[in-house]
Order: structure tokens, then C-alpha cells, then sequence
């Protein structure tokens, strides 16, 4: 385990422990039927297979979909298999902070109080997001005793069962058809990293040189946290001057320079995967779903609303309202390419990380087939 001034950077197991004890039950549902939603989720899972493969035209290369596990899981099960993944994708930053340790004030008291801290603050943000999620691919997923992975190091698709029921009787939709949609969303994420064997590393690749541009000075990390803190209160701003800052997640607020440049490239991916992910879906849909538009429609208002004002004040601060926009976008780009120049003609976004789209080519999607088609062709 890292460690700062002797103590844990993050006490992992604290983090799951909080989480658990915090998060809220799931849905009453019998033992039976609970058996019988598993077994109906991994059979979709299976099906949307063949339905994506046939509908996105992409083939795994090296890793068929089969070697990466599905899981459906609870709440408690998606919070073990995240720690999971952050403690293997965070291992390095924790790992530079350690050799960058100082003896000064910052430092003491970050090692003293840091990793409890940070283990408590990671376990209520695990609470609040594991009654939330459906469904994930785990791109970075180290096999663990209770959690399988790939064999080659990463990925593993979770089904998070109770979340599922939750939202299908919060909806009032047909149960089959909607956990059906799920299962093609999360295996169109599956298809996409099997399908481009180059995509899992740019991913990580990016995400590590956003971590190594970490100030990791305790004192310099300290003062950030107050300022953030202040931004988000509003503490030390006159009446009337609250501004563009009051939207800007806590992500956003102790970003450096160097980060933003990075966040906007990851951005940009992952508006593309997440868009994609709904396009597939919904283009599947018409032929295996048979209640799709209600279900778009339905679940639409759900993502827009919210759960009331503290749900929308936590997933503004914690950056989920940028995540929804990211489907919005990232769908209305790859509907456009796809409607201009075909589904073959919009795989080559899958060609290199040099034919990705920008974060300005997903708000202009003609900007990316004048890139890539026609410098192509001329």
C-alpha cells in the first residue's frame, strides 16, 4: 500500500467498507426472482453479442468477447470491483507521491489524517454512484479472488441487477426489453475495446499523462482543495459575482493547465464511446426491443430530471452532468458521420488514435469527415 509520512495514501479497504455501509438497499424482490433476473441479464448479454457485431460491423481482433467476463452484480459487487480498478489505474500517481514525499507541515498532516480521509471521501462517492449505474465495462479491471478479469490484464463487463429492476419499475416499462437495451449499451463498450486492440492502451496512456501532471506537493494540494472548497460555496464572493465557476465540477476546479489539455482529448473519446454505446443500442433496438422509443423516451426524462435538487447538486459537482452530455453529443456525432458517409465510412474512426475526433469535431461532425474522408481521398 502507498504511503505519505508513513500512513496510507488511500485506506482502500476503508473506502469499501464506507461505501457498503452507506449505500442504499436495493429494490424488494424475492429471492426467485432475483435468480431469474441474473440468469435473463446473462443471456442478453450473450445475445447482444451477435446484435452488435452485426449492426456496427466490428469483429474482436485477438480477444473474442467471451474472454471478458460478465458479471451481474450488486451494489456491494460493483463497489468492490471499482476500488478495484481505481487502486490498479491510481497505482503509479500514489506511487510518485510516495517518492515525492516531503517532512514539511502539508505532509505531515496528509500523512496523518490523508488516507483515512481520502477513504471515507472515496466510500461516500462510491455510495452515491453504486445505486445510480446500470451497467459498466471495465476497461482497466484486475483480476481479483471474487472479481474475474480478462486474461490479458483488463475488462470485464458488470450488470448491476437491483439498479436495473430499480429503473425498469421507476419507468414502468416492459422488464425484458429494457434490460435487453442495457446489455446492448455495456456490450457495444465491449465490442469497441475488442474490436480495436490499440484503444485500451491510448485510454490508459492518456489518463496516466493526466495523473503524472498531478501537483503532488501536499501544501500545493492542500491550498487547491480550499480554493475548491471556497468555489463551491461561494465563500469570499461578492453577491452577484458567481459566474461560470458555480457549474465547474470538482474535477474542473483543481485541474492544472497541462490537464485541461488532456481532459479535452479524453473528453472527446469518451463522448465518442459513449455515444456510439447509445447510437448501437437504439439502432439494435427496433428489430430486438419492441418498446425501444418508449424506453429512449422515458429514460431520456429520467437522465434530465434527476431525483431532485441534492442529486442534481451532487452530479453537478461531481462531473456526471458533463457525462450526460457526453452521450447527447457523442450520439449526435456518430448519427451524423453515419448518415453522411455509412457505418463502414465511420469506422475508420477506429483506424488510430490520429483519426479520433477532437472535442471540436464531436460539436462538428463535418469537420471530422473533412479530416479523415477527404484528405483520404485527395
Amino acid at each position: 500500500m502507498t504511503s505519505i509520512g508513513g500512513a496510507q495514501m488511500v485506506d482502500w479497504n476503508l473506502a469499501v467498507a464506507t461505501a457498503t455501509r452507506l449505500v442504499r438497499p436495493g429494490p424488494d424482490i424475492s429471492r426467485e426472482e432475483a435468480r431469474a433476473v441474473v440468469a435473463e441479464l446473462r443471456r442478453h448479454a450473450k445475445a447482444s453479442e451477435e446484435h452488435v457485431r452485426t449492426f456496427t460491423r466490428m469483429v474482436p481482433e485477438g480477444t473474442e468477447p467471451e474472454d471478458t467476463p460478465v458479471l451481474v452484480v450488486d451494489r456491494a459487487g460493483w463497489i468492490k470491483a471499482n476500488v478495484a480498478g481505481f487502486r490498479e489505474l491510481l497505482r503509479p500517481l500514489l506511487a510518485k507521491m510516495e517518492s515525492r514525499r516531503t517532512g514539511g507541515p502539508g505532509g505531515a498532516v496528509l500523512g496523518a489524517v490523508g488516507g483515512k480521509v481520502t477513504g471515507v471521501e472515496l466510500g461516500m462517492l462510491l455510495s452515491f454512484l453504486a445505486s445510480r449505474v446500470l451497467g459498466q465495462y471495465e476497461t482497466f479491471a484486475p483480476a481479483t479472488r471474487d472479481l474475474p478479469a480478462s486474461a490479458d490484464g483488463g475488462g470485464r463487463l458488470l450488470l448491476v441487477a437491483p439498479n436495473i429492476v430499480h429503473v425498469e419499475r421507476e419507468l414502468d416499462v416492459d422488464p425484458h426489453d429494457f434490460r435487453l437495451w442495457v446489455a446492448l449499451h455495456e456490450e457495444t463498450h465491449r465490442t469497441q475495446f475488442t474490436a480495436v486492440p490499440w484503444l485500451r492502451d491510448h485510454l490508459q496512456g492518456e489518463i496516466q499523462t493526466f495523473l503524472d501532471e498531478t501537483d503532488v506537493d501536499p501544501m500545493t494540494f492542500l491550498e487547491r482543495l480550499r480554493e475548491a472548497a471556497q468555489s463551491l460555496s461561494g465563500a469570499g464572493r461578492p453577491e452577484g459575482e458567481q459566474g461560470e465557476s458555480d457549474s465547474r465540477s470538482l474535477v474542473d476546479i483543481v485541474q492544472t493547465p497541462a490537464q485541461r489539455e488532456v481532459l479535452g482529448r479524453l473528453t472527446a473519446v469518451m463522448s465518442l464511446l459513449e455515444g456510439h454505446a447509445d447510437f448501437v443500442m437504439d439502432g439494435v433496438g427496433p428489430d430486438v426491443v419492441g418498446s425501444v422509443s418508449e424506453i429512449r423516451e422515458k429514460f431520456q426524462q429520467r437522465r434530465a430530471q434527476g431525483a431532485g435538487r441534492l442529486d442534481q447538486a451532487l452530479r453537478r459537482l461531481l462531473g456526471l452532468d458533463a457525462k450526460l452530455r457526453q452521450y447527447k453529443d457523442g450520439e449526435k456525432f456518430v448519427r451524423s458521420v453515419v448518415e453522411e458517409v455509412g457505418m463502414d465510412g465511420f469506422n475508420r474512426v477506429w483506424t488510430s488514435p490520429n483519426t479520433l475526433p477532437t472535442k471540436a469535431e464531436i460539436a462538428q461532425p463535418a469537420d471530422w469527415v473533412a479530416r479523415v474522408h477527404r484528405k483520404a481521398e485527395s
